[in-house]
């Protein structure tokens, strides 16, 4: 590891990981065993949904965060998806509304009830159809409610207008497979990553790619915006194979700034970036550590703190928001670590020592709230605002309650024979597909039967014709 040790003055270098207690833990959750490179976690204050294993078909669990310890094996789970589910996120401005992509090709908006779920749930508020392949990234837009974004298989990123429950902008300047996608403070700027290993930074109404940077010598796998630093931060792989860090100006992407090697382990590196403290996170998948540094705007830019270790690998982490957090403890980050093989859920609190028991607004400023700056139809028009900030002292209170309301739709049918192609959906159990063989054995042969008697019915018919052609000329 090529950190030097530097004495430099800062209120986060004694930051240190505090695990939940077993009985606040998480447990008998059957986190999924897909090997996509995801979180398959997801977190707000109200709720805590995980990916979950299951056959025929997606599903992921929802649980409230204070309703920890054991968990029910027969408890209800979001079960609407096809394939299965490859990403989920909570909207940042209404609690319990959730987007899933899957490998059925849709993106698909839930609303969770707010005493969380009783029963399975298989109705989605929203169906998104748009992409030709599986969907592997679904994001929403930092400022507006109703701009939710998709990146799927087909190489392709969708923006849908959940106002009006339609894509309104398709970006295809991509030549395979995106691998992340970060928003500046505002949302007017969008950062990918690509399997192409191209960086690029683009304006996301339009799809005009600003500037790209070929990362030949550090292969780019995620990317992040620093809030408002103009900067960008990559994690990816050396030309030697060994795990990288680099950080951008936004305004030059043709040299990175700093380039700093990691260690040599395999992992997917996923990085967190804390826009009020300044910190960024860095968490090896498969891992048991996470490694937290402080962004600078002077060399050196990037400043190690410490690193909170743990012998259990990590397959995902959940972020909880910041109105979310333990002001009194003085916890500036929190996150769900995903232990797949115990089916365990960790909470991990990152504090901040402090003797004080008094409000601390040096490591609290003014942050991101769940107002939202504009809606949907006023940023695809152009304009553009920052969050709207919040004060954490005197604790989290919604001011007024936002309802999330679906554009109705009809029905779409596509129908085929007299089949409805979007009714007869895969089954999702044994018992189901064998009905549904059963069925279509009866039909070919009701089919075969049918077409048999047509047989006879034509040979009828061609006798009698060539009867007809024999008499005629003995008349004449």
């Amino acid at each position: 590891m090529s950190w030097r040790p530097t004495y430099r003055s800062s209120k986060f270098r004694n930051v240190y990981g505090k695990v939940a207690n077993r009985e606040h833990c998480f447990d008998g959750i059957p986190i999924t065993k897909n090997v996509h490179d995801n979180h398959f976690c997801a977190v707000n204050s109200k709720f805590l949904a995980i990916v979950t294993e299951s056959s025929g078909g997606g599903s992921f669990i929802v649980v409230p965060v204070s309703q920890y310890g054991r968990i029910d094996p027969r408890h209800p789970k979001v079960c609407g998806h096809q394939g299965n589910v490859l990403d989920i996120k909570w909207n940042p401005f209404f609690e319990n509304i959730i987007a899933s992509c899957s490998e059925d090709t849709s993106v698909r908006i839930w609303e969770i009830p707010p005493e969380g779920l009783r029963r399975n749930m298989t109705e989605a508020v929203l169906e998104l159809y748009g992409h030709s392949r599986r969907v592997g990234l679904v994001e929403w837009h930092p400022t507006s409610s109703g701009i939710l974004f998709s990146a799927g298989y087909d190489y392709k990123v969708l923006i849908w207008n959940l106002e009006v429950g339609e894509a309104v902008k398709m970006i295809d300047c991509h030549t395979d497979v995106i691998l992340s996608m970060s928003f500046n403070t505002d949302g007017s700027l969008m950062a990918t990553s690509c399997k192409d290993k191209i960086l690029r930074l683009m304006e996301p109404r339009s799809g005009r790619v600003l500037q790209q940077a070929n990362c030949k010598n550090h292969r780019v796998n995620r990317v992040v915006f620093l809030g408002n630093m103009k900067r960008l931060v990559t994690t990816g792989v050396s030309r030697w194979n060994t795990r990288q860090i680099a950080l951008w100006d936004q305004e030059d992407l043709s040299m990175p700034m700093v380039e700093e090697e990691i260690d040599g382990l395999s992992g997917l590196l996923f990085p967190f970036y804390d826009a009020d403290t300044h910190m960024l996170y860095l968490a090896g998948k498969g891992d048991g550590n996470i490694r937290y540094f402080e962004i600078t705007a002077e060399k050196p830019y990037l400043q190690y703190l410490m690193e909170y270790r743990s012998p259990a690998p990590q397959k995902g982490l959940g972020v909880m928001p910041k109105h979310g957090l333990d002001v009194a403890a003085c916890e500036v980050f929190r996150f769900y670590k995903l232990v797949t093989l115990k089916g365990l859920i960790e909470p991990i609190s990152m504090i901040v020592p402090r003797r004080s028991d008094t409000y601390q607004e040096d490591i609290y400023p003014m942050t991101p709230g769940i107002q939202p700056a504009l809606t949907a139809s006023e940023w695809i028009s152009g304009i553009n605002r920052d969050p709207v900030l919040m004060s954490l002292k005197e604790g989290y209170q919604r001011s007024d309650q936002l309802v999330f309301i679906a554009p109705a739709k009809e029905k779409k049918s596509v129908v085929v024979n007299g089949i409805d192609l979007l009714e007869n959906v895969p089954p999702r159990t044994e018992n189901e597909l064998l009905r549904m063989f059963f069925r279509q054995q009866e039909e070919l042969r009701r089919l075969k039967e049918e077409l048999a008697t047509k047989d006879v019915r034509i040979r009828q018919l061609e006798l009698g014709l060539n009867n007809l052609k024999n008499v005629s000329p003995n008349n004449v």
